[in-house]
């Protein structure tokens, strides 16, 4: 169970919640959520008007709220803004942003009360996972409408998703079976809860992880095609790459250097006429390199914002209520448009070196590695995958966070579009994954044509781990389900972890 207090979560934190893990809060923080709340009963009490405390929303900041009709107005306000549309959210997507939201609210500055806390947790622990369309935010005033599909959920209304993560049910039900109550928001609750960045941030910091791992992965397949299209390990010297010294070049280089080391096949053409190999072969420490630079990079900006607060307007103390900006995007979608830019860089080089093994006019080996080519094509058309799924990145790579459509009557006339620079990073990175995959494939098959000589530690495990799935291409035969397996065996990280087993890995 990891306990939650508004300022230690973590990338891993999030996504160990996001796969199941149950949540605890620290008993401190919800100290300061009480005395934030008493701050709220207080204003109500006095009738002083503060926006989205006694005021309406957005354009309606104006129009102050009779005291009777606050509780209405969250209820409003809820389903109002339950706008979303297009296919729902994973539900690990979803966990995700209901525990950032909560780690938000534990900073004791929202107003909202205790229970409402305890309601989300409970939410959360039970796997009760609200139905979330993706489409419908324009990341400012953070992730209203998808914010607000959630929030329905705890109200008893809306819908989540069944157990199967695609049907969904009606929401009533789902809470009385996990013994859990409908909650009533109370005054500044309903605006406390969707005003924030929590959707873009969780489903950015999810894309992170996954890129983290995937990048790794990515210099294991990398120095297989290095090996068996006879690369030369010089320019992974760590006296050259010193040289140059980022941190992510050298990690990469070692990684390759570890992978290949005890390679009959390297060894089998040292001292060969080959002057320089093609930059898809001899610059993978620099692009790899530059990828893990920038992704832990992304790791100190995620860090920040589900740690951050990002409600409107703050409870600072009783005599110092601001509405900012917190809520606003940018440096999420600045983030998330960064993250698939580049991995998709990262398919780009991988598809590079595809063509090198499968390539005629380039291999030393037969015709895109059919063992009978003519009647056979081989892996011909993986690479035409490949390419799809490249080109296809480069539209999804195109920045969401430099467009702007103003909102609610002009009062809200700069959005971020965080939330689809995060949707778009996704996607780019399950791309990414099946391009390295493919390449992991053709690097095996070219292995077919170099037995029995002996490949590296570490790339003989990658080779052994595909097999126990995936079997050589001797006839034709349709290979989608290998490309799933492939990919499928990268996106859980089980190629990385297999291989680190035998040779040391950074």
């Amino acid at each position: 169970m990891i306990e939650l207090n508004g300022n230690s979560l973590t990338i891993e934190k999030v996504w160990k919640i996001s796969q199941g893990e149950k949540i605890s809060i620290c008993p401190e923080s919800m100290k300061k959520v009480k005395a934030s709340r008493e701050i709220v009963e207080k204003i109500i009490k006095e009738e002083r008007v503060v926006y989205g405390i006694t005021t309406g929303f957005g354009h309606l900041c104006n129009t102050r709220i009779d005291k009777s009709d606050l509780q209405r107005l969250q209820v409003n306000l809820i389903r109002s803004h339950a706008t979303g549309v297009g296919d729902p959210y994973p539900r690990d997507a979803v966990r995700a942003s209901i525990v950032v939201r909560i780690n938000s609210l534990l900073h004791g500055v929202s107003g909202v009360r205790p229970e409402l806390i305890e309601a989300l947790t409970a939410l959360l622990n039970s796997d009760v996972v609200p139905h979330v369309p993706q489409q419908g935010s324009v990341g400012c005033s953070g992730d209203l409408a998808p914010l607000s599909h959630i929030i329905l959920v705890l109200m008893g209304e809306g819908e989540v998703l069944c157990e199967d993560g695609h049907s969904i049910c009606p929401a009533l039900p789902a809470l009385q079976k996990a013994g859990l109550k409908p909650i009533c928001l109370e005054a500044k609750e309903g605006l406390a809860l969707i005003n924030g960045t929590a959707v873009m941030a969780g489903v950015t910091a999810l894309a992170l992880y996954r890129s983290m791992h995937i990048s790794k992965s990515a210099d294991i397949i990398a120095s297989m095609t290095l090996e068996m299209v006879k690369g030369s390990t010089k320019p992974f010297d760590p006296e050259f790459i010193a040289l140059r010294p980022y941190p992510g070049m050298a990690q990469v280089a070692e990684n390759v250097l570890s992978c290949i080391e005890g390679s009959e096949v390297r060894n089998s053409h040292i001292g060969c006429t080959k002057v320089q190999d093609a930059y898809s072969l001899r610059c993978i420490p620099q692009v790899h390199g530059a990828t893990r630079e920038n992704l832990n990079h992304l790791v100190d900006q995620l860090t920040i914002e589900i740690n951050a607060v990002t409600d409107n307007p703050i409870i600072l103390s009783e005599d110092k209520i601001i509405s900012g900006g917190h809520f606003h995007g940018q440096p999420i979608a600045f983030a998330a448009d960064y993250l698939g830019i580049i991995m998709s860089e990262l398919a780009n080089i991988s598809e590079r070196r595809i063509d090198r093994l499968l390539n005629p006019l380039i291999n030393e080996t037969k015709p895109f590695l059919s063992v009978n080519p003519g009647v056979n094509s081989g892996l011909m058309i993986i690479q035409y995958t490949a390419a799809a799924l490249v080109s296809e990145n480069k539209v999804l790579a195109h920045p969401a966070s430099v467009d702007s459509i103003p909102t609610s009557a002009y009062q809200e006339d700069h959005v971020s579009m965080g939330s689809i620079a995060a949707r778009k990073a996704g996607k780019i990175i399950e791309h990414t994954a099946q391009v390295l995959a493919i390449e992991w494939l053709s690097a095996a098959q070219a292995y077919e044509f170099v037995k029995p000589l002996k490949m590296g530690n570490g790339t003989a495990a990658a080779y052994e781990l595909l097999r126990e799935s995936v079997p050589a291409l001797e006839e034709d035969r349709v290979l989608a389900p290998d490309l799933r397996t492939a990919k499928d065996l990268l996106w859980n990280n089980s190629l990385f972890e297999h291989v680190e087993r035998k040779v040391k890995l950074v």
